[in-house]
């Protein structure tokens, strides 16, 4: 089967696209809708991009009513996010969070979702999450016709629980990938985790 994209809507494009660029990690993103109240959603377009600054990437869509997402509008209004890595276990909560809700309703109130201090960094940070990163805003890129909000943001501070990281023989911290259970997002309401993970040497 070979598909000519010409041929196809957006809609049509985006199941063909989230269903083949498999699986994908989810930054589940924790933002402040104004005196504490933080809003939590999941963005399945998410990598990383660089290390020298260190950034992420995640795309926002907009809501249902053509609505900027509270995502992107707290963060051009408060500069800062933290990006959890959810795990597996986590699969029912992390979709439950996706609801549209209107600004000021907290995913996090309304799930019973734990939040504790993050060290170092004014958001707190879900406290059942093994991997955290505390990012502040880099820059934002529309594009496309509805648009679609990239969201470029700098890493400044990670949580790392101890029980998924260890020094190796280099005193560098490894993860340990089957620990953290990542949770990896499919197609249409496909999710998946991880096989036990293996290692192969790269050529020198």
């Amino acid at each position: 089967m070979e598909l000519n994209f010409s041929s196809f809507n957006p809609l049509q494009i985006y199941h063909l696209m989230t269903q083949t660029i498999i699986p994908r990690p989810i930054a589940w993103v924790l933002t402040d809708s104004g005196h504490k109240n933080y809003n939590l959603a999941p963005f399945s377009y998410f990598t990383a991009v660089s290390s020298a600054p260190p950034l992420l990437m995640f795309s926002v869509g907009k809501k249902p009513n053509g609505e900027v997402k509270d995502t992107v509008r707290n963060l051009l209004e408060n500069k800062r996010c933290v990006i959890h890595i959810a795990s597996s276990h986590d699969a029912n909560l992390v979709t439950n969070t996706a609801a549209t809700l209107d600004h000021g309703e907290s995913e996090v109130s309304l799930n019973n979702i734990d939040v504790v201090d993050f060290n170092g960094f004014p958001l707190p940070r879900v406290k059942q999450c093994t991997i955290a990163y505390g990012c502040e805003l880099y820059e934002t890129k529309e594009l496309g016709d509805v648009p679609q909000t990239l969201v470029f943001v700098e890493i400044k501070t990670l949580f790392l629980d101890d029980q998924v990281v260890e020094l190796d023989t280099k005193d560098r911290l490894k993860i340990h990938a089957d620990k953290v259970s990542p949770l990896a997002r499919l197609g249409a309401g496909d999710y998946a985790g991880i096989t036990a993970p293996f290692a192969i040497a790269r050529p020198d």
